[in-house]
């Protein structure tokens, strides 16, 4: 019995390592803050780890940590927690690292889009993030975040065009795709 607990502590482990960047820029992209971030991803991981067999035997692990993570911020929020996505002084903001190959990273002005995105009510948030972030297909958003494909594509559109409505923002986009 020792030597099965011992393997999936070993497979929770791996899982964690090879996901923490990911489920990190998620956690961010969602709370704001560097260190609420951490908790959210941790609360998550400490709820994914009492569950690990089920969770590791699931299709997709990482969809399941995704979906858990997304209800523990959502809980949250409907405890009507002031979450901030770009502080008014973020000296002490610690930047995110992004993954090699992250398009948004190459944006010009990263703190604007943080700012704009900041403005979006949590849901349209969720889905731009979840979509546009993550590269998640509709289908797989509306999974993570517990609603149907349609509510998907209807906050993720208002969120986008809310996102094109701030002044200067749209500008940012078209000067950094002639570079």
């Amino acid at each position: 019995m020792g030597d099965r607990k011992e393997a999936r502590d070993e497979e929770f482990q791996s899982f964690v390592i090879g996901r923490w960047p990911r489920l990190m820029r998620t956690a961010f992209l969602l709370t704001g803050e560097q260190h609420a971030a951490e908790d959210l991803v941790q609360s998550t991981l400490e709820q994914v780890y009492v569950a690990w067999r089920r969770v590791g035997s699931a299709d997709d692990p990482e969809a399941y940590v995704r979906r858990v993570m997304i209800n523990a911020h959502a809980r949250k929020h409907r405890r009507k927690l002031r979450e901030f996505l770009a502080p008014k002084d973020d000296s002490g903001l610690v930047r995110e690292v992004a993954d090699t190959g992250d398009r948004i990273a190459q944006a010009e002005d990263r703190n604007a889009l943080l700012k704009a995105l900041a403005q979006l009510p949590p849901r349209q948030r969720e889905a731009v993030v979840l979509r546009y972030w993550e590269d998640l297909t509709e289908t797989q958003t509306a999974e993570a975040m517990g609603c149907s494909v349609g509510s998907v594509k209807s906050n993720a559109a208002k969120g986008i065009a809310k996102l094109r409505a701030i002044p200067g923002l749209s500008d940012m986009a078209t000067q950094g795709g002639r570079k």
